[in-house]
Parts: C-alpha cells; sequence; structure tokens
C-alpha cells in the first residue's frame, strides 16, 4: 500500500512504511537533511493536508505543541494517509537521488587512535557532492549508521569513510573494529546532507574556515579540495581538534596540499594531552586568535554538538554572516538509546 505525496506542486509516490525524507530523495526532490535520527530538526515541515504517523520523533526535537500544530520530521514521520507539503524551497544546489548501494570493501586500516580509513569500492559510479555522507547496514542488527565521505565528487567509485571506534558500539566495536575486512560486501545508501558547497558558478572564491572536531574532519577534506581545485588562490584555513597527537592523522596528505596551495594552512589542535609539536586548547579559540575579522568569509563546522556551537558563536564573534556559517553535528546513536556513531 502506498500513498501520493505532493510536494510543492511535485508529486511523490510514498509507500506505508517509507519515511518521507526518504520517498522525497528517491524521486530526485530536494529537502533539508543533515542527521537522520531525528535529533537535529533540520527536515522538520507543516502538513498542510493529510495525516501522518510522527514514529520515533523525539519530543525534544519535535514537541507536542508543535504535533498538533501539525509540524512532523520527514526523516522520521511515514504517510498514513495522501499528504500535501508545502515547498521546502529551492536548495540552490544539486540534487542526486537516494540510492542503495551495494559495495566492497577494500581497505580497513588503523590510521589513529581509535580510528579507521575504510574505502568502498563501487560497481557503479555515485553521484554527490563532497561533504555528503551515507548510511551502511550494520548487518544481523537492522541498524544503520552514517558516516561523512572524504571523497571528493570525482572520486566517485571509491569512497572513503573515517570511522571511530565507540566502546560497546553496534556498528564499531561489534563490526569494523571486530572483524570487517577486504573483500566483504556491505549494504548502503546514499548520498545524504546539506552539508556542502555552493554550486561552482556561485562561489566567489572567498576566504573560507573549516573546523573538525575528530573523525569530523572527514567531510572537511573533499570539502578543501573541492574549494582549492576551484580557486587555487583560496585563503583557506583548516582545523583539527583531538586529544592528543595520537589522534591526528593524514598529515602528509595536509602537507602536499600545503605545497600545492600558498593559502592553504592546517592547523592542528590538542585539548587534553598537550605536546610542543603542536597547538594546545581547542580548535574554535586557535581560530579567534589567528584572524581577527571573518567578514566576507565562509565557515564549516562538523563535530560534536558542543563543538559546534563553539564554533558559530566564534565566527560570528568574528563578524561572519549567519547564513554563512555551515555545521554538521555528530551526533552519537547513543543519544537514541543505542551506543555508537
Amino acid at each position: 500500500m502506498g500513498f501520493v505525496v505532493t510536494v510543492g506542486g511535485n508529486r511523490v509516490d510514498c509507500a506505508a512504511d517509507q519515511t518521507l525524507l526518504d520517498a522525497c530523495l528517491r524521486a530526485g526532490v530536494w529537502m533539508p537533511n543533515s542527521c537522520n535520527q531525528g535529533t537535529c530538526g533540520t527536515c522538520k515541515f507543516r502538513v498542510l493536508s493529510g495525516e501522518v504517523d510522527h514514529g520515533a520523533s523525539p519530543l525534544q526535537t519535535l514537541t507536542e505543541e508543535e504535533r498538533a500544530a501539525g509540524l512532523a520530521l520527514a526523516c522520521q514521520a511515514r504517510p498514513v494517509t495522501d499528504l500535501e507539503m508545502p515547498s521546502p524551497g529551492p536548495s540552490g544546489r544539486a540534487v542526486h537521488p537516494l540510492r542503495d548501494l551495494v559495495a566492497t570493501v577494500l581497505e580497513v586500516s588503523d590510521i589513529a587512535r581509535d580510528t579507521r580509513r575504510v574505502t568502498l569500492g563501487l560497481a557503479e559510479p555515485l553521484a554527490f557532492e563532497a561533504g555528503q555522507y551515507i548510511e551502511l547496514v550494520v548487518p544481523g542488527s537492522g541498524e544503520r549508521r552514517q558516516y561523512s565521505l572524504a571523497n571528493t565528487a570525482d572520486e566517485d567509485k571509491v569512497l572513503e569513510l573515517h570511522v571511530k571506534r565507540v566502546a560497546g558500539g553496534v556498528a564499531t566495536d561489534r563490526w569494523i573494529f571486530e572483524g570487517l575486512a577486504p573483500g566483504d560486501r556491505v549494504e548502503a545508501s546514499g548520498p545524504l546532507g546539506d552539508f556542502h558547497l555552493p554550486p561552482a558558478a556561485d562561489d566567489d572564491g572567498g576566504p573560507m574556515v573549516l573546523v573538525g572536531g575528530g573523525t569530523g574532519l572527514a567531510p572537511l577534506v573533499g570539502l578543501a579540495r573541492t574549494a582549492l581545485r576551484r580557486h587555487p588562490e583560496r585563503q583557506l584555513l583548516l582545523y583539527h581538534g583531538v586529544r592528543g597527537a595520537a589522534d591526528l592523522y593524514d598529515l602528509e596528505r595536509f602537507a602536499e596540499l600545503a605545497e600545492r596551495y600558498p593559502h592553504f594552512r592546517f592547523e592542528p589542535v590538542l585539548s587534553e594531552e598537550p605536546d610542543a609539536a603542536y597547538r594546545r586548547g581547542f580548535p574554535t579559540d586557535a581560530f579567534l586568535e589567528d584572524v581577527p575579522s571573518a567578514r566576507g568569509w565562509s565557515g564549516w563546522l562538523c563535530g560534536p554538538p558542543p563543538m559546534v556551537q563553539a564554533g558559530v558563536k566564534a565566527f560570528k564573534r568574528r563578524r561572519m554572516a549567519p547564513r554563512s556559517i555551515h555545521r554538521e553535528n555528530f551526533t552519537p546513536a547513543d543519544a537514541l538509546g543505542d551506543p555508537d556513531t
């Protein structure tokens, strides 16, 4: 059984057991989306007519008052009747339809403390934008976990993921760090997320600052490389915040970027385990020390919510326009009662 969902004049067919976001993205109809776990509220919309089942929508993200007022989370809600939804507005960005994938594991390697690089080979290329992510299906559990792509859009047949181990995690401790090996087949879907650059035609080459916490560095790798290829003379600062030097990785990759692009700078920052070779503190504080004014800059933040919140405040303090601040929270799955990331 299925229902017809009208989104700003676009017809989308949605199965009864399918979320509205999944149906829209598979149909190539853009809707804002980020965490896809119901925790961020990015995909909140108003039901103009019809009814939905709110599913597992958390009350802290979608209150009873909001539900009564006709609001819903597209990543959690499923239709129980035909629906009409307003247009979410033009995204101004490319829309790549959501696809199911079967990938082959090419590499699983330790790159830092409790951190692994996983590369996946695809039989057919996946169209995506640098900064987006995919979902992996955890075998035997029915669980799905989100991992950002460290790729540029032209690296569309070998996908690179950075995975941080979480004690007891369904996907990490019990799978990726337990026995995942080259040659294994992995089910996935993607691309997802709105954390990506504007189209090249709208990119004026203005200065950028990117701040990543832990494996929040992953999408910033693709964003930075894409931005520098578009405008090789662009000023671009990339900060990586971690606990200690054992958590740093890909230093050679960033050294090579610095050699190739004269106005690119990579700044590792250690918060808990000092090392004379690196700066001490938090990456957002390092940004405040380095940049007296960020007027005309764009800012990109990816990592734990407290770091992202601190970054937003730091960017605004340096007069960055709010519309130029982009963020991606890495929300652990244990926020929903299941320990993993």
